[in-house]
């Protein structure tokens, strides 16, 4: 049976999602019902509200011995939310990476990154300057991405995703800030193929 670690922020854990709604347990569950490959329930480590530094002080307090067969890591938003800049995400996100691959047993192939959400669309954003959150986003998530393919990583887009349905109230949680299973299916459908592809 594979397994699968999942490192991240309120997008990976779920936040006011049942744990079966997350991206990360559809992602299983659909990998699962393909009948090609066998996972695991996933290993989350991902608390609402985390940015890169923090992700990474939790993955060090885990001492995580084991190496997974996938890993998956969105992570930056909260960095952007907070205004940190740029080249420090750079910075972090790549020590990020790296720890990701190394739980991936060396193979950067088995590591799959997700875009940042652009939550400007969102109603929680009311009031704010979408178009400058929405700069950011894409910002950061163009360092993401080019850090991402250099190390040799998959690097999946979500934030489309999330600016065609950030004010469809159905795709939200009742905060109007997070993402409801309506939308990590979208995410999982995207992840899934991809380790079918990878793994079978």
């Amino acid at each position: 049976m594979q397994t699968y670690l999942a490192l991240g922020d309120s997008y990976t854990i779920g936040e006011q999602v049942p744990l079966a709604g997350n991206f990360p347990s559809q992602t299983v569950d659909l990998v699962n019902a393909s009948a090609t490959l066998s996972i695991a329930a996933p290993k989350i480590i991902a608390v609402t509200g985390w940015t890169t530094d923090e992700l990474a002080a939790a993955i060090e307090a885990e001492n995580i011995r084991d190496s997974f067969e996938i890993v998956s890591l969105l992570i930056g938003v909260n960095n952007q939310y907070r205004g940190r800049a740029v080249a420090n995400y750079k910075e972090e996100f790549t020590e990020l990476l790296h720890k990701a691959i190394e739980f991936a047993g060396g193979k950067s192939n088995r590591v799959f990154v997700l875009s940042i959400p652009d939550w400007g669309v969102t109603p929680f954003a009311e009031g704010k300057d979408r178009q400058d959150i929405a700069n950011k986003i894409d910002e950061y998530n163009a360092a993401k991405k080019a850090i991402t393919l250099s190390k040799g990583c998959h690097y999946i887009d979500i934030t489309q995703s999330t600016r065609a349905h950030g004010t469809d109230e159905t795709y939200l949680t009742p905060d109007k800030l997070h993402y409801s299973a309506k939308e990590y299916k979208i995410w999982a459908e995207a992840l899934a193929a991809l380790i079918i592809e990878e793994l079978a």
